[in-house]
């Protein structure tokens, strides 16, 4: 004990001011408004994302995302969209995998719904449908907040409709969802069964567009290797 304390008190005498630099998380430019940097197309088409006027575009087709080059774990996504045609369907993928080998074209992850209002209209769907749900997609689980099935229900109707921007704050963090949407936090999900992977940007029968899209890394968690989706090489 007597050397213990020992060889601690001169550890202080040599450095007493030691301190451990911390990084403050900050948001970061995830589109440029110039190009597509940063993002991956995994089964559209070369013709699916362009960049207009400072907006990345998406025409619809063919079905499929573009996901980001690098996997994220713990974050907050900060992103506008805007549908263009009426019911149009939409959304981001987060904690996905980089690649889809699922029948409906659509990869695994925890799926950040972007609908335009008039789709429960359209496609004869319930209102809930609507306005931000969250579920776990493909072979992801998660454990709804306000449950519809399965899915997660947006507590309040908060999206507008074709022609006008909406913005999405999603903060993720060990296997929470948390989606604000128009400046209200509204829907949640928690215990998703993988914790890192990659952003995805969907394609899925209608315009729409995006910008600002920003995201904030924050400190990593405790994290299985089952909960981290592969790398896409």
């Amino acid at each position: 004990m007597k050397l213990i304390k020992w060889i601690t008190t001169i550890g202080w005498m040599a450095f007493p001011y030691v301190s451990v630099a911390i990084e403050t998380p900050e948001f970061k430019s995830l589109f440029d408004g110039e190009t597509l940097d940063g993002w991956v197309d995994v089964n559209t088409s070369p013709d699916t994302w362009s960049v207009k006027d400072g907006v990345l575009v998406c025409s619809g087709t063919p079905i499929g995302v573009m996901r980001s080059e690098k996997q994220y774990e713990n974050f907050i996504l900060s992103i506008e969209w805007m549908h263009l045609e009426s019911g149009g369907n939409s959304g981001v993928f987060v904690w996905s995998e980089g690649e889809v080998v699922r029948e409906n074209r659509l990869p695994s992850g925890v799926e950040v719904q972007m609908l335009e209002n008039d789709y429960p209209k359209i496609h004869n769907r319930v209102r809930e449908y609507v306005s931000g749900e969250l579920f776990g997609a493909g072979t992801v689980t998660t454990i709804p907040d306000y449950p519809r099935g399965k899915r997660s229900s947006s507590i309040e109707y908060r999206c507008k409709g074709k022609g006008e921007w909406n913005h999405y704050l999603v903060v993720c963090v060990d296997g929470v969802v948390k989606l604000s949407i128009n400046g209200k936090f509204v829907n949640g999900v928690r215990e998703s069964s993988v914790k890192k992977g990659y952003l995805c940007l969907e394609s899925e029968g209608a315009q729409i567009h995006f910008r600002n899209i920003k995201i904030m890394e924050l400190p990593p968690g405790a994290i299985k290797a089952s909960e981290i989706v592969p790398l896409v090489q």
